[in-house]
């Protein structure tokens, strides 16, 4: 998928939250929410971040695969374009890492 369309479509999709904030890191475009990585764009993909315990879950789904950055990583999936086709398909990655965000840890350095 067009990397620009899908930094836009997910643009739309958080425009109405609080605490936003796009950060180009890990090779692509990432929106932190509430200082924690939440979704992104990576090469053409929709990276998610998700419970790790609902990673086998997702990955049976449609256009899903694990995500590797030197190695699995735990707790993120890329989908591509034909696991978010419908408006439906699509909001289901951004509510799925939207519920595991108030969980996630946070990539913001503590300071001492």
């Amino acid at each position: 998928m067009d990397e620009d369309i899908l930094a836009n479509r997910i643009r739309e999709r958080l425009e109405d939250l609080p605490n936003v904030k796009e950060i180009r890191m890990m090779g692509g475009l990432t929106f932190m929410y509430n200082d924690k990585i939440l979704v992104g764009v990576y090469k053409g993909d929709m990276m998610v971040r998700i419970d790790p315990a609902k990673q086998e879950e997702v990955l049976e789904r449609n256009g899903c695969r694990q995500m590797e950055f030197n190695r699995p990583m735990k707790g993120y999936v890329l989908v591509d374009e034909t696991g978010m086709r419908t408006k439906a398909e699509f909001d289901y990655w951004i509510e799925l890492a939207l519920a595991h965000n108030p969980n996630a840890k946070s990539a913001k350095k503590k300071k001492k």
